[in-house]
């Protein structure tokens, strides 16, 4: 296949591209820092027709925040809150299962469950949680917990992770979630998210979840303190566990804002991310991430719009519906709290794609 847009600065990594070689650490660090956006660009979708046709998916879904609680105390977040704060909540079981009886008959394929570290609750809230919903939506995939999160619940009640894992997954628990990947790279961790789980950590239980016969997916944030080989490492570390388990399923970008952040405050940090910035990272994840099938555009991270525009760059999902969610927007962000599918399906169809509905697993629901 021949790419029309080229330039001589990038003329070895097209022909690693078309090749189906995989990149390197510095093949990635110079896609990161060239200009040529819409040759990166041409390069990932030349990718992304390889993997996906024409497809770009969606999912009907909804997302549960539990509580905001949180004693983890990351400077990157604005979403938790220490208990003492008047603005902080954890809903108890009444309230949870007011909210899944009134998500009955909505036609969600998927509950996506996150919140914040709160010690105070013993395992059983959760696996409460899990069956409630289970309970009054028997068919739903519960996508619920990042690997930071179960990395507290298991310490507090005192279980590895395996045996956490495997009691959720007992209660319904279907996948985990790919947040809380942050950076990996250790010193720029610590400063964005302090004693949060680190990358070792993380890795080990998506590892496990992995071992389990279970999926998740993964993520990074980016726009604040890092660099592009911090990005770049970040991808090939993720590449790397997705070569021994093929696990992941798919890679999202969160854009950092940095409205309400301590991070944001001592760094000096007052800008989000450019959208040509945003365009690059996605399309320069497809191009690393050669073994994981999917590459995610977070609309409510980045704007419906650009989102669309993505999906010339690499990306050939764009999420889901999603109600209700609360940590993007405490960070300032305001986008809509939810896009009815029809907009996806009018979206993609505008951009020469197919629209495909799926569900959490990536099985194919309706092709329209």
């Amino acid at each position: 296949m021949n790419l029309t847009v080229q330039s001589a600065a990038l003329e070895d990594i097209r022909q690693k591209v078309i090749a189906g070689e995989r990149l390197t650490f510095e093949d990635g660090v110079r896609l990161l820092n060239s200009p040529n956006i819409l040759e990166i660009g041409q390069m990932a979708d030349l990718v992304r027709q390889r993997k996906n046709g024409d497809n770009v998916y969606f999912i009907v879904n909804t997302h549960l925040n539990y509580t905001n609680v949180c004693y983890l105390d990351c400077k990157l977040c604005a979403f938790g809150l220490k208990p003492d704060n008047p603005r902080s909540y954890t809903m108890s079981l009444e309230q949870l299962e007011e909210k899944f009886k009134a998500m009955v008959g909505k036609g969600f394929t998927e509950l996506h469950i996150v919140g914040g570290v709160n010690a105070k609750l013993p395992f059983s809230y959760y696996e409460d949680m899990i069956r409630l919903a289970k309970r009054h939506l028997p068919d739903i995939h519960v996508q619920a917990f990042t690997a930071v999160e179960i990395d507290y619940i298991a310490r507090v009640a005192k279980l590895t992770v395996e045996e956490a894992i495997d009691r959720l997954r007992e209660t319904g628990l279907g996948s985990i979630l790919g947040g809380g990947g942050e950076i990996f790279d250790p010193e720029i961790r610590e400063i964005i998210s302090g004693h949060k789980t680190d990358s070792d950590r993380w890795f080990q239980i998506h590892r496990k979840t992995h071992s389990l016969g279970m999926k998740s997916n993964a993520s990074i944030l980016y726009g604040h303190i890092e660099k592009p080989e911090h990005v770049i490492d970040h991808l090939i570390r993720i590449r790397e566990l997705q070569d021994e388990t093929g696990g992941f399923q798919a890679f999202f970008a969160f854009a950092f804002h940095p409205e309400n952040t301590k991070l944001a405050e001592e760094y000096k940090l007052s800008g989000e991310t450019t959208g040509l910035y945003d365009l690059k990272l996605l399309a320069v994840a497809r191009l690393m991430l050669d073994n994981v099938p999917h590459i995610r555009a977070f609309w409510m991270m980045i704007g419906l719009k650009l989102a669309q525009v993505a999906l010339n760059f690499g990306v050939d999902d764009m999420d889901g519906t999603v109600m209700e969610e609360q940590i993007v927007h405490a960070a300032g962000n305001e986008s809509v709290q939810m896009t009815p599918k029809e907009t996806f399906i009018n979206m993609i169809r505008e951009a020469g794609r197919v629209p495909v509905e799926r569900d959490t697993l990536y099985n194919i629901l309706r092709t329209f």
